[in-house]
């Protein structure tokens, strides 16, 4: 069970690092226009993220 969370945690991490790489490269213009599409994918990964623990926190409650 532990090795499954540190694999999704990696896993996220690694995403969003990936995304944010991503987002920092092209021309001056598309880095600009996209600014605001980076922030609104951070906040949702931010969300997601909690989301998981806590239903991973229900799940270890309810089920073991």
């Amino acid at each position: 069970m532990a090795l499954s969370l540190y694999l999704v945690v990696i896993i996220i991490v690694a995403v969003l690092v990936l995304t944010l790489l991503l987002a920092g490269k092209g021309d001056e213009g598309y880095q600009n226009a996209t600014k605001k599409n980076t922030v609104n994918l951070s906040i949702i990964y931010i969300v997601v993220i909690l989301i998981s623990f806590i239903a991973v926190g229900v799940y270890i409650k309810f089920v073991n």
